[in-house]
């Protein structure tokens, strides 16, 4: 354990933003399953709910922004194939 007290805040800080980035990816992949089971007009609502999510991540640097672009890229793909096939 840090004995420097700002070492200690810094520390307390790494837990807050570990659980908040912990909680964005594990949303994300959450709402892909759940998009995928999903049919009709709870497709669309649940794939806007993932983009946004998607977006915010990325925004403050919780997931890289090719990331959100290759998950946001995966979903298309899932919804193109679902409206086609």
């Amino acid at each position: 354990m840090a004995n420097i007290k700002q070492q200690k805040k810094r520390n307390r800080q790494a837990l807050k933003h570990r659980a908040r980035n912990l909680r964005y990816r594990s949303t994300i992949k959450t709402l892909f399953r759940r998009v995928q089971t999903a049919e009709g007009e709870e497709r669309e609502v649940r794939s806007r709910e993932l983009l946004s999510l998607i977006d915010k991540a990325a925004a403050r640097g919780v997931i890289h922004r090719n990331n959100a672009a290759r998950k946001k890229r995966r979903l298309a793909r899932i919804l193109t194939r679902v409206s086609t096939g």
